[in-house]
């Protein structure tokens, strides 16, 4: 074996054992105690080691504009100001901010990642110019794959439908939607599962942003996904509108995305901050209750949006605060739901992703992050800091704890 991670904690059950993780070729070789073997051995002291975290829905290229723009806006206005700058970005500008992102990424034990990145004849394709090299150039630490869609409109914004063809054909693996900016959204969600299908690739759609009940798209969504045999292969994020649904309403949307096989994906810190700004007092949250949806079957992930934008002015990379930020948010407080928490930006992300090769499973890639803590529900609660990663049994990246330094004398 190449390295032995003694004193592991994997199962973090009351009264569960330690074990070590043995590491050979990338791959677990080994899970339990005792193990020995010429390894590299690193002794991990009985914190919680984990798969590696997911990110199902982040921007690198419009990460990281915080200086160039007024974030004081709602939805409309954050778009605006992305279409403003985007005249001036240049593949080397959206290189070097998407390096920044994914290095913070990366340092807090996120190992896959799908990226939504904008194409349209204002942009072109130079933020997929700027994404492409780092596919390879990060492939040491992070899994990436891109999601081609259309932020301003489809087919309201004449060209964009063929430069979303062309950049699939470079290397967009996923094809996404924005239908709430379109002219014809379900005209778009058409168009959107066409090329889809087109391309045998996974569907991952900007949905229903908003507070108006009235109307859903993703009923739609979810009708297309049973017509074309998609469940299992279609994630809708944001989709703020379930917030505002009354129990009765929210069970129902529930049944039917899991009966689709339709995934969701809740952005906290951006919905959290967009929503609710025509409201004077007694705000909204916004946040799509994914707790309630996991009871009726619906695979949700938890996920970190954008970073330093006019969208979310804030950002650190982490998704174990994305976590507890959720968990606050929605009144989490139970230990199996704030377990549930930890699950949607690990186990519950990588199915979304059809990622099969994630888990601590003999046989199974070594992708790990091992936390500063006991327990998945302590993770979350506590904010625990990644103090080392692992992508293909190769470390990419190590924190030391914080110490305290009392006074020698102290009693």
């Amino acid at each position: 074996m190449d390295t032995i991670l003694r004193n592991s904690r994997v199962d973090d059950r009351p009264g569960a054992l330690l074990v070590d993780i043995g590491i050979d070729g990338g791959r677990i070789a080994a899970i339990g105690p005792g193990l020995e073997a010429e390894a590299e051995i690193i002794d991990v002291g009985g914190r919680l080691v984990s798969p590696g975290f997911v990110e199902t829905h982040i921007h690198l290229d419009k990460s990281c504009i915080l200086d160039r723009v007024n974030p004081q806006g709602g939805l409309d206005a954050a778009i605006g100001e992305v279409a403003r700058l985007k005249r001036e970005f240049t593949p080397e500008d959206v290189y070097r901010r998407a390096r920044r992102t994914l290095e913070k990424c990366v340092l807090n034990g996120t190992t896959h990642m799908r990226t939504h990145l904008e194409v349209d004849p204002v942009i072109g394709l130079r933020s997929l110019e700027g994404i492409l090299p780092l596919v390879d150039e990060f492939k040491w630490a992070i899994d990436l794959e891109i999601c081609i869609f259309p932020q301003e409109g489809l087919l309201n914004n004449p060209g964009t439908d063929d430069l979303m063809v062309e950049a699939l054909r470079k290397g967009g693996r996923v094809v996404g939607a924005a239908p709430y900016t379109d002219s014809d959204p379900h005209g778009q969600v058409d168009r959107v599962f066409e090329i889809a299908r087109d391309f045998d690739i996974d569907i991952d759609m900007h949905l229903d942003f908003g507070a108006d009940t009235e109307n859903l798209d993703l009923d739609y969504v979810c009708e297309l996904a049973d017509r074309h045999d998609y469940g299992g292969r279609v994630a809708i994020g944001h989709v703020t509108k379930l917030s505002a649904l009354p129990p009765d309403q929210l069970r129902e949307k529930g049944r039917r995305l899991a009966d689709a096989g339709v995934a969701v994906t809740v952005l906290p810190a951006t919905d959290l901050f967009l929503m609710g700004r025509d409201q004077e007092h007694s705000m909204m949250r916004g946040v799509a209750p994914a707790r309630r949806l996991l009871c009726q079957g619906v695979n949700c992930s938890l996920s970190t949006n954008n970073v330093l934008n006019p969208f979310t002015p804030f950002g650190d990379c982490s998704p174990v605060r994305m976590a507890n930020l959720y968990a606050n948010i929605c009144h989490v407080g139970g230990a199996s739901d704030t377990e549930e928490c930890f699950e949607m930006v690990t186990g519950r992300p990588a199915r979304l992703m059809r990622l099969a090769d994630h888990g601590i499973e003999v046989g199974k890639a070594a992708d790990l992050v091992v936390l500063d803590c006991e327990s998945r529900a302590a993770a979350v609660a506590e904010l625990a800091p990644a103090l080392m990663g692992f992508k293909a049994g190769r470390s990419t990246f190590t924190r030391q704890p914080a110490e305290l330094h009392p006074p020698v004398n102290s009693v």
